[in-house]
């Protein structure tokens, strides 16, 4: 039997923080920047454990979702398999398995919306993958889709020990397709949320607006960085100045460094930040993120052995491709994991796949959660795209 260590969630103890102006996108940064504030609560949880370092200090606007995954019976659980240090958290045994895979630079609590929820229909595997959260790989780990994908069934095979549902969203969503491609044995139907198809090979890649993060992870990896996230804020002043204001890259650099003065050990969550999206982004990249993740996207390492056309044609198991917003900046950049055409090709090579259009944001699950949650009990229980 795999060996693995557990720690459960602590409730949150509410305190008084100031909050700022409620907007969107960039702007709900920039109004975020202009409303920091020097003080923050810290709540200390003392579980016995080095593996405790999850554990839940003040967190403003995420505090009450971190009470509900407690509420639900969620734990957080360490398995090392091979020379993979997987942290995941598993909900109660409420139903079939499913396995749920981030999008790249969040971690496991981007799902945090829908985990309460999924967990009264299904046994959740909310799982960081490699170069992600707290799961850790040795140096010189290859940061590609075939050895991710290889160590991600080894992971489906001994710690859910049995075929699963499984959904990732963009590139979890690239990982989900591996998996259901290359085990099938494992898969019982996957969900595709936002996927970049087509879109992130390379050189296509070099036509979106993700080309520019992961040129980021590039220049962070071949300098040798310890602190991804402040090298990124301030490798992307120019966006900051331009979109939110001058010298605003180093008001979030700041926001960022007291956070951590406040809550050592802990990822950071800025609740100064309105959007779900951008402040769970951020703690992502804080929370033990490597650049060679998305540094092997921005050389074409990422996908090398992993044709796209190849994996989808090799899929049998029902498949639903969700398609998010999208759009086009500077005349010809994809703004988005897919364009219409990348999602009729992908279905035109599904021999059992759904599509389904979704008025959302790239990360479903936080922007749209209540309806993220109807369309994979649907997909995965009823059988209906």
């Amino acid at each position: 039997m795999q060996k693995v260590a557990t720690v459960n969630f602590r409730p949150h103890v509410s305190m008084p923080r100031r909050t700022v102006l409620r907007a969107g996108g960039a702007a709900a940064l920039g109004s975020a920047l202009l409303g920091i504030t020097a003080g923050a609560g810290r709540v200390a949880a003392d579980v016995g454990r080095p593996l405790a370092t999850e554990i839940e200090p003040i967190r403003a606007r995420d505090a009450q979702w971190h009470q509900h995954i407690w509420d639900a019976g969620f734990v957080m659980k360490r398995v090392t398999i091979g020379d993979v240090g997987f942290s995941y958290a598993e909900g109660p045994t409420n139903g079939p398995a499913v396995v749920l895979l981030h999008a790249q630079q969040m971690d496991w609590f981007s799902y945090s919306r829908v985990l309460p929820k999924l967990s009264k229909s299904f046994h959740v595997f909310d799982v960081d993958y490699q170069g992600h959260g707290r799961t850790t790989t040795p140096a010189g780990y290859p940061m590609n889709a075939n050895r991710i994908g290889t160590d991600l069934a080894s992971f489906i095979e001994r710690v859910v020990a049995e075929p699963a549902y499984v959904t990732g969203n963009s590139s979890g969503g690239l990982l989900t397709t591996w998996l259901t491609a290359n085990r099938a044995d494992l898969v019982l139907a996957a969900l595709l949320e936002d996927p970049p198809m087509f879109a992130s090979e390379y050189p296509r890649i070099k036509k979106t607006i993700a080309d520019r993060d992961f040129r980021s992870s590039d220049a962070a990896v071949r300098k040798q960085v310890d602190d991804f996230l402040l090298f990124w804020i301030n490798d992307n002043a120019a966006f900051f100045d331009k979109n939110i204001g001058p010298g605003s890259n180093l008001a979030l650099s700041a926001a960022v460094q007291a956070y951590r003065t406040t809550h050592p050990g802990q990822p950071v969550e800025l609740g100064m930040i309105t959007d779900d999206t951008i402040r769970l982004f951020l703690r992502g990249m804080d929370h033990q993120y490597d650049p060679r993740f998305g540094a092997a996207f921005y050389n074409g390492t990422w996908n090398r052995g992993f044709d796209h056309a190849t994996a989808l044609r090799k899929i049998t198991r029902p498949t639903l491709l969700l398609h998010a917003n999208y759009s086009w900046i500077d005349g010809d950049i994809l703004y988005g994991a897919m364009d219409k055409a990348d999602a009729d090709r992908a279905m035109s090579l599904l021999p059992t796949g759904v599509y389904k259009r979704i008025d959302a944001g790239h990360v479903t699950h936080l922007d749209k959660p209540a309806e993220f949650i109807r369309i994979v009990e649907r997909f995965f229980l009823d059988g209906v795209g």
